[in-house]
């Protein structure tokens, strides 16, 4: 995958730019061009899993100016394809080979994908409807493909890797945003489930409704690697379309069963069910935050850094028991 980085800079610079940028072995080409009477445009072009180190490199280097401004470009394609020779392939897997971080995707595309799925939005809030609807539909009904289609419209993967990036970078604003929007979704979803649970009959022994009562320590897992795997989505440039059904798969039914038990009047199966859910929601902030971590997520400034990584350990542990005492509430509800 490549991308292409365009940086304005002050016209005076442009010599200090290009010494900079040819000196760097991980810019494939640049082009340079006057955009206006003091100001340039640079245009660089860089594999992805190398577009983080060159931008920490320009803004280090530029980001003091009044005129400087980044710009970065998914590359759909590049004629001829140059960059792709047998040459770039062996670099590769010799990187591979010595065991080189791959850092994926670059810090500032994964915060502004990130940050732009965990605004609190009337799509989101629309398509919450519509996935309680479905869901608790499929529940009641015992319909496994409605169920799957219920996760497919369900918005969750957004807030919940945005809470865990933000605890990475030590971001309040976007944590603050996550955290709004995701208790905004859960809160709506369970009350859409109760007025459906008032509304319809619910049988609390069918197969979909007790499956979620019944809550074991194989839940943890899925979590967890749900969780992990939708931050991968994001720092590995994968389909966050389809790793957001599996996140969901954890949350949305959960979420459902609850609703409707508790709207039924099965309150001990209802709170139950909400058990499920809690233990998932942990999970997933908790191994999004742990694969952050492990893939070198932390801010651009050393003093930043240092904040974001007291942060992000108080917050693995307070997630972490947080999930020991719902364990223990798991221990406790087989008696029930």
């Amino acid at each position: 995958m490549l991308r292409l980085i365009e940086m304005i800079i002050p016209e005076d610079k442009e010599d200090e730019s290009r010494d900079l940028l040819k000196d760097d072995e991980k810019v494939l080409e640049f082009w340079c061009e006057d955009i206006t009477e003091n100001k340039i445009l640079f245009k660089i072009l860089v594999d992805a899993e190398k577009s983080q180190t060159v931008i920490d490199k320009l803004k280090d280097n530029f980001s003091h100016f009044d005129t400087f401004r980044l710009l970065l470009f998914h590359v759909e394609a590049s004629i001829p394809d140059q960059y792709g020779d047998e040459k770039e392939k062996k670099k590769k897997k010799k990187e591979k080979d010595e065991g080189k971080e791959t850092k994926g995707v670059s810090r500032e595309e994964i915060y502004a994908d990130v940050k732009d799925q965990s605004n609190l939005t009337s799509v989101y809030l629309l398509l919450i409807v519509l996935s309680s609807i479905v869901a608790a539909i499929g529940v009641v009904r015992n319909e496994v493909a409605v169920i799957v289609g219920a996760m497919v419209i369900a918005p969750m993967l957004g807030p919940n890797v945005g809470l865990s990036l933000a605890t990475t970078l030590a971001d309040f604003d976007l944590a603050r945003r996550a955290i709004k929007t995701s208790t905004v979704g859960i809160l709506l979803s369970l009350l859409v489930s109760i007025g459906l649970g008032v509304i319809l009959v619910v049988n609390p022994s069918s197969a979909q409704l007790a499956s979620r009562t019944e809550v074991g320590l194989i839940h943890v897992a899925l979590a967890l690697a749900s969780g992990s795997a939708g931050a991968l989505a994001y720092t590995k440039g994968l389909s966050s379309a389809l790793i957001g059904v599996m996140v969901a798969l954890a949350l949305v039914p959960a979420l459902a069963t609850s609703g409707l038990l508790i709207g039924s009047g099965y309150i001990i199966l209802g709170l139950k069910a909400l058990l499920l859910f809690m233990i998932n929601f942990i999970c997933i902030n908790l191994s999004g935050v742990l694969t952050f971590i492990a893939h070198g997520f932390q801010p651009s400034t050393w003093w930043e850094a240092d904040k974001a990584k007291r942060l992000s350990i108080k917050a693995v542990a307070i997630w972490i028991s947080l999930l020991i005492i719902l364990i223990l509430g798991i221990v406790y509800t087989q008696y029930f």
